[in-house]
């Protein structure tokens, strides 16, 4: 998610298109582009309001990476320079020693194009920027860091199922994950129109697809739940009012709205989740479709927390492995975040 400069002013006066990763480096086992897996050399830096980095952050520590990839979260509200590190002492990230992630950006490639974006990952000793390729990510994490994964943990993208998720995944990037943006950032009626039919039949396709089985590719959960649970835990919150994709309420459809909650309440994703962080970013942020910045009271959150049910329908949630521990010391989601 970028942010930053007056193209917050912009959205809904342009249309609406999602750049591609301008730094794709790769971190890998054989550390083929110059980046090789090293516990502690690389730091994650996301927003917990962006659903592109809250992927990341759910596949780390579902995946027990949190002892070896530190974790940096910035203020939900930029300023012109973009992502900040005012949640830290003296406004200043304490690992990287920088207040902007801009500046780990300018270290890499200085007056680079296109905006700053999270998730990023940068190189600690050097402070550089080394990816901020969000679709990548969390597939090498699953894939890639392998040797640093906790005793238990689940296979996020199993090579088997590989082509059913790659498939499910594009069709939800596509339709829900994008869809609820190019409807949110639509500059006349017909854009508009043409995203918002696209999410619901989308969002209808998958209710359907879920009724009769737990997680949406074999019996466990992968990397397309994670994508898929990104865009459905913020859809009342900001996406049904403030994107303007509010032809029903998640909670108005049974299916989705008890597959939320299952996972919600799944250890790794639920307690990885800010709604205050969410909803001050969405409508504080994006002046050009909300202009006073007045952050809605509800929706009431408690719901997340009712019984799903969903176990009925089988399914391993870990498959052969286990849940995550306890999240770490200091990074608990503060109570005004939570159900």
């Amino acid at each position: 998610m970028r942010g930053g400069g007056d193209g917050n002013q912009a959205y809904g006066h342009r249309a609406f298109k999602r750049s591609r990763s301008h730094f794709a480096d790769r971190i890998t086992a054989d550390g083929r582009d110059g980046w090789p897996v090293e516990a502690g050399r690389y730091r994650l830096v996301v927003s917990r309001a962006c659903p592109w980095a809250s992927r990341a952050v759910i596949s780390r520590r579902l995946l027990g990476l949190e002892e070896a990839l530190s974790l940096a979260v910035t203020d939900p509200v930029q300023d012109d320079r973009s992502w900040r590190f005012t949640l830290d002492p003296d406004s200043r990230d304490p690992v990287l020693g920088i207040r902007y992630l801009a500046e780990a950006y300018e270290r890499r490639e200085p007056g680079h194009p296109g905006g700053v974006s999270v998730p990023a990952v940068v190189d600690v000793p050097s402070g550089r920027l080394v990816t901020n390729d969000y679709q990548q990510l969390t597939l090498d994490l699953a894939t890639e860091w392998t040797a640093l994964h906790r005793p238990g943990a689940p296979d996020l993208y199993p090579e088997k199922l590989r082509d059913e998720i790659d498939a499910v995944m594009a069709d939800v990037y596509e339709d829900v994950n994008n869809g609820v943006y190019r409807a949110g950032f639509a500059h006349e009626q017909a854009g508009y129109e043409a995203a918002c039919t696209g999410v619901f039949r989308r969002l209808e396709l998958l209710s359907e697809r879920l009724a009769g089985q737990r997680y949406l590719v074999g019996d466990t959960i992968t990397e397309a739940d994670i994508r898929l649970f990104t865009t459905l835990v913020r859809f009342d919150a900001v996406y049904h009012g403030h994107f303007k994709c509010n032809r029903w309420k998640l909670t108005e459809d049974p299916v989705l709205w008890a597959y939320a909650r299952d996972l919600f309440q799944t250890p790794g994703f639920g307690d990885t989740v800010d709604f205050d962080h969410i909803k001050r970013h969405y409508y504080q942020v994006h002046t050009g479709i909300n202009p006073t910045r007045i952050v809605p009271l509800g929706p009431d959150l408690s719901g997340w927390l009712a019984p799903h049910r969903r176990e009925e329908l089988g399914g391993r949630p870990f498959g052969d492995g286990t849940p995550p521990g306890p999240v770490p010391a200091g990074e608990q989601v503060p109570a005004r975040g939570r159900p």
